[in-house]
């Protein structure tokens, strides 16, 4: 039930913030609130340094988009017969519109197929995680990083550790 409220917050403050947002929007990092990077409107973005480190966000999402989303929507959000290519969705899916599809699901019929979005706004290791999958997935929208593990992160935030804990119950 938690995780439901915050899953809900998150995303009424995102559509509130961003209701005027057009795609996902310049990815250019401006800001950085205790290692988690932001655009100029205030959306989550990756950065990946000229060595090919990544932050924290983007490495985590990496993981949690391989452990959840993968097996409908593919390798490195490829897409799949079965689900779209999430690095292409990216592109020109805004913020909000990712928490909401992600929180509730989408079910979206035509005359040929039926294609079914499960919502995983009760699931922690989704919900808890929604920002890192998809600062992820913009990176692999935007090509800057590839389909591999990245090799080299930035070490995971004081303020990571203590979001993650409250998130999924721990504190």
């Amino acid at each position: 039930m938690r995780t439901q409220f915050v899953v809900a917050a998150i995303a009424i403050m995102a559509f509130g913030r961003l209701a005027i947002a057009d795609g996902s929007g310049d990815p250019t990092a401006v800001k950085s609130e205790d290692g988690k990077y932001l655009d100029k409107d205030g959306n989550p973005t990756f950065k990946v340094a000229a060595d090919g480190t990544v932050d924290w966000y983007t490495y985590s999402g990496y993981r949690r988009y391989h452990s959840e989303c993968h097996v409908c929507h593919g390798p490195d959000g490829m897409g799949s017969t079965y689900a779209p290519a999430l690095k292409d969705s990216l592109k020109t899916m805004s913020y909000a519109d990712f928490l909401s599809v992600v929180a509730s699901g989408r079910k979206n019929v035509s005359s040929s197929q039926e294609n079914v979005m499960p919502a995983f706004g009760d699931n922690p290791n989704v919900s808890c995680y929604m920002d890192d999958i998809y600062v992820y997935l913009r990176a692999r929208a935007n090509d800057a990083v590839a389909r591999v593990r990245p090799a080299k992160h930035e070490d995971k935030s004081d303020a990571a550790k203590k979001a993650e804990d409250s998130c999924m119950g721990k504190s």
